[in-house]
């Protein structure tokens, strides 16, 4: 996205990236952005931006009023930042403002925290009033007022943040003019009188009290909340609790020293030191290598316990050691006194039970029955100890407050701004920098960052480890070796413990916990590339859900139930460790392959039917499994099973490569429609003769009708009709209709198009297909569209590109777009018609679909030519033309686009060039023998020849011809027609140019055509 910063915590203030202002003109133009930033990111409606701008004043056109603002704002950020008028997008009903970086957002962000640091950005980012210059307009009061009560809130999290640091005296100084300007605010006033009570002014702090009391009574008639009266009664009493901590509590711990910054953990760390405050135990679990001791050590090192914080490291230990007790007794430095006979643990407790400190125990899972049985003791009989552990499993004990470190999150792509934003990229960038003094993320390394980030599944370890080898291999260089990751990611660091100078040692650390039992179980688990559902796992690693338990609890498998369905994930660097000790590797993936092939053919019909929204994310989310089992064993018999789930996903390319593997002479009948389909789909000639072979293959299924199909986007009717099976199902029977209602478009047989299309979309809604009834619902939209209801089809290709979206059917929304963009166009909505083209074209090239490259530039061109663009209607319509006279049969397309560039090229001056392209385009449409397509001909005719007299004789012929087809002309046919009319009345006199028009109403399109 186009880096623009927008300010709305002051006055409304626009910068790029680079921190350049950028100069938003006149007053509406800033309303009108404070407008879309209220609601940035959402369609706002052009009623409510025209009532917000102009209320009961509105001028006389407000729609074109709005769009003159629009586009000033569109200019004033386009010539700050290239590009950055897209972040200004029009959406029906209105407009949106793509908002990626605002200071309030931010704000929101920091606000959350209880980290002081955090807490003071987010205050600084305060300009002003929120929205100042615009603060009196009704649209953005409720949002200044939101942010207005949220920075008073982080005021008071700041003070309270402050005072747990000890800093009382100056807390107190501070909250003095915030007081004054809210002295009705009892949160605030509570801060107030502990700040001042902890600075030793006890009688400042009761006359606060009072004066909050008395002005409460005298203005609201109210008396102070319970929590205020509690604290009143408190400093009365002289509560010990309310004093500032003693000194030593500042001093007092065990924490080694902040040696660099903790990156990407900002939430963890302000949520976690919430938690420790209130919950005795809490317990980091996740794998090694994902930071639970740095993140341990940095939550308890912002705790203010009276005894300070203590660190006891457990990774010395043996396995299974039980010399816990003394552990955590030397790190106290409790020794045992000459004639005491109490147990290590004894001693513990005896040592703790009058203190009251933050005990961090790190790397408790090689240890953990005896750490369990340890701080159980301690949870029971030492009320004041709290104790934060980290481990690689649970405890297990009552009370234990589980909080899963997280890898750090990963850029979806190499988009610079998505890798700056990656908390693992920053990361990264931070280590690697250290490395290599300059090294930093930009566009030549966004992508290369980005890419070792997801392979690394962004593991803080493993990505210090990485950066310390860009200095040596760079990062590209990197990256390429990250299949062989275990001999890269090594650190020569001398104060690493040795567990951690590996990636092979901080998995093997928990790899070598395991029984046998479960090695074998985690290891089969590396065959699922993406992970996999408990009953796959069961099947394929022939286990049990206790054993997969078991993993999920040492943290070496990662439950993931953030979809429709729970699934085991491994991180990619421990299933590669583990795929290197897979004993039975063979054995495993066959059982793989087998498993995902009979979950294709189940899910083969699904996709038929009412459950096909289930089915296709079910095969979405074990696309990983799908592709791995075509490899392993599932061949050809999967690939079949796999067909329409491609088709329906768009993915043309990957099923003719899955389907060119050979196959049982079963097999090899099943796949012919389809490998035929698939190919025609992607514009390859096939004669005519294969066609027919590999439908007799397996004639009677849905793979003939598909192949059937696809000949239609050929532009050969005739061999279509003769293709298409007779229905042996309700579904083929929808989708054989659908078909003969795509040729009765083309045909222009209207009554044929309306039974057709009708009668499938009934049958496909029975079915419960919506897919099915996207495709019939196209056809009944394309019959409005021939009979001039435009609104209407717009209406039914708006709800088929919802149903599109929804089901993510992304070729069918591609197709939705298209129509919505060529409606756009023939109703002279040239604008829109570009913006829905561009995006179809754009989803047509990710889809790698010929067809839908076609028709999305057909409204391209269409809609620059009709706009006056006529060197980019050119382009767009020349290269069109030529790719349909290069096919084997005549595109269906080839006349109407032949008609547009002959209008564009009489616009441009050279009216017999465009004489030549109307002739040709009606010569092919004559070869069609398709009636509805000479219209445009004869009236690109009309708009070139030199004779007044045959032009007039053709416009007749023409709207003789329009008649008969019930094909009115588009509004925006209707102007090439009206500007060829006003022309030829002028030169032949009303009178005579209708005796003309009459006189070619009586002749045939031939006969018109012979004028010439």
């Amino acid at each position: 996205m186009t880096a623009v910063q927008f300010g709305v915590l002051g006055p409304l203030a626009v910068s790029t990236d680079a921190g350049e202002p950028v100069v938003v003109p006149g007053t509406k133009v800033r309303a009108l952005l404070a407008d879309l930033l209220t609601n940035r990111n959402q369609v706002v409606s052009a009623d409510r931006l025209v009532d917000d701008l102009w209320g009961d004043d509105a001028p006389a056109n407000p729609a074109g009023a709005l769009q003159v603002r629009v586009s000033q704002l569109r200019k004033a950020l386009n010539d700050a930042e290239p590009g950055a008028r897209e972040l200004v997008e029009s959406r029906p009903p209105g407009y949106l403002l793509r908002v990626d970086a605002i200071d309030a957002d931010r704000f929101d962000e920091l606000a959350h925290s209880s980290d002081v640091d955090r807490l003071t950005e987010a205050l600084g980012l305060w300009r002003g009033e929120a929205y100042a210059d615009v603060a009196d307009a009704e649209f953005v009061r409720a949002e200044a007022t939101r942010l207005a009560e949220q920075r008073l809130a982080v005021h008071e999290r700041l003070a309270e943040a402050r005072l747990a640091r000890g800093e009382h005296d100056l807390v107190a100084a501070d909250l003095v003019e915030l007081v004054a300007r809210h002295p009705l605010r009892e949160g605030l006033r509570a801060v107030q009188l502990r700040a001042l009570y902890a600075a030793g002014r006890q009688t400042e702090a009761l006359d606060s009290y009072a004066e909050l009391r008395d002005r409460l009574a005298e203005e609201l008639g109210l008396d102070p909340g319970p929590e205020l009266v509690a604290l009143h009664r408190r400093i009365l009493e002289q509560d010990a609790g309310l004093s500032a901590p003693p000194k030593a509590a500042m001093i007092r711990n065990s924490l080694p020293a902040q040696l660099d910054e903790l990156v990407g953990r900002e939430e963890a760390l302000a949520e976690l030191q919430a938690l420790v405050t209130r919950q005795r135990l809490v317990t980091l679990v996740g794998p090694g290598g994902v930071g639970k001791t740095r993140l341990a050590t940095e939550t308890a090192r912002a705790q203010s316990f009276p005894d300070g914080v203590q660190l006891v490291e457990l990774a010395p230990l043996p396995a299974g050691d039980a010399r816990v007790a003394e552990q955590v007794l030397s790190a106290l430095g409790a020794y045992e006194a000459a004639g005491t006979n109490l147990s290590p643990a004894d001693r513990v407790v005896t040592t703790l039970r009058h203190r009251q400190l933050l005990l961090v125990l790190d790397n408790c899972e090689h240890v953990i029955e005896p750490v369990a049985e340890l701080v159980a003791r301690l949870l029971r009989d030492v009320p004041g100890v709290s104790v934060l552990a980290t481990s690689r499993e649970p405890l297990g004990l009552t009370g234990e407050l589980l909080w899963e470190v997280p890898p750090l999150p990963v850029p979806d792509d190499g988009d610079l701004d998505a890798v700056r934003r990656s908390a693992a990229a920053r990361l990264f960038v931070a280590r690697a920098a250290a490395q290599q003094r300059g090294f930093r993320v930009d566009h030549q390394t966004a992508a290369a960052v980005a890419q070792l980030c997801r392979r690394l599944d962004g593991l803080p370890l493993a990505l210090e480890l990485a950066a310390t080898r860009v200095r040596a291999l760079g990062v590209r260089g990197v990256v390429d070796r990250l299949d062989d990751r275990f001999r890269l990611l090594t650190t020569a660091q001398r104060d690493v413990p040795p567990r951690q100078r590996t990636l092979t040692a901080v998995i093997g650390w928990s790899w070598d916990l395991l029984d046998e039992t479960d090695q074998v179980v985690l290891a089969r688990l590396a065959v699922f590339p993406d992970g996999c559902t408990p009953e796959a796992a069961e099947h394929v690693c022939q286990t049990d859900l206790d054993a997969l338990a078991r993993l999920v609890d040492r943290s070496l498998v990662v439950l993931d139930d953030s979809g429709p369905a729970p699934r085991y994930r491994l991180l990619e660097s421990v299933a590669a460790f583990c795929l290197g000790r897979l004993a039975d590797a063979d054995e495993v993936r066959a059982r793989h392959a087998v498993y995902y092939t009979e979950l294709a053919e189940r899910a083969d019909p699904g996709l038929r039917g009412a459950d096909q929204q289930r089915w296709l994310t079910l095969l979405d989310a074990e696309l990983a499994n799908l592709r791995s089992a075509l490899v392993h064993g599932g061949g050809l018999r999967l690939a079949v099973a796999l067909s329409w789930y491609w088709f329906l996903r768009g993915r043309l390319t990957e099923a003719r490569r899955a389907l060119a593997v050979p196959g049982d002479p079963e097999q090899e009948a099943r796949a012919a429609p389809w490998r035929v389909g698939f190919a025609l789909s992607q514009g390859q000639a096939i004669a005519p003769d294969d066609v027919r072979a590999a439908v007799a293959a397996h004639p009677n299924g849905h793979a003939a009708w598909f192949a059937a199909n696809a000949v239609i986007e050929n532009s050969d009717l005739a061999l279509a009709s003769e293709l298409l099976p007779t229905a042996a199902d309700p579904w083929t029977e929808a989708a054989v209709l659908t078909s003969l209602a795509h040729i009765a478009h083309a045909n222009g047989d209207q009554t044929t198009l309306e039974r057709t299309a009708t009668r499938s979309a009934a049958l496909f809604a029975d079915i419960g297909d919506r897919w099915g009834r996207l495709r019939a619902t196209e056809w009944v939209g394309g019959l409005a569209d021939m009979r001039g209801e435009h609104e209407r089809a717009a209406a039914l290709h708006r709800e088929g590109l919802r149903w599109a979206e929804e089901l993510a059917l992304w070729p069918q929304v591609c197709a939705e777009l298209s129509w919505l963009a060529w409606l756009a166009v023939q109703t002279r909505d040239y604008a829109l018609g570009r913006e829905l083209a561009e995006r179809a074209y754009g989803l047509a090239v990710e889809q790698g679909s010929p067809g839908a490259l076609i028709f999305a530039e057909m409204s391209l061109g269409l809609a620059a030519r009709r706009d006056g663009k006529l060197d980019l209607a050119v382009t767009h319509l020349s290269r069109l033309a030529e790719l349909g006279r290069g096919e084997s049969q005549p595109a269906l397309y080839l006349p109407m686009i032949l008609v547009e560039l002959g209008y564009a090229v009489e616009l441009g001056g050279d009216p017999d060039a465009a004489l030549a392209l109307h002739i040709e385009a009606f010569e092919t449409a004559e070869a069609m023998a398709t009636m509805r397509d000479t219209v445009g001909p004869l009236e690109g005719m009309a708009s070139a020849v030199r004779s007044p007299e045959v032009a007039a004789r053709l416009l007749g012929a023409a709207a003789a011809v329009r008649l008969a087809a019930q094909a009115p002309a588009a509004p925006a046919e209707r102007d090439d027609t009206d500007r060829v009319t006003e022309r030829l009345r002028a030169e032949l006199g009303p009178e005579r140019f209708d005796a003309l028009v009459a006189e070619g109403a009586k002749l045939s399109p031939s006969e018109a055509r012979a004028q010439l």
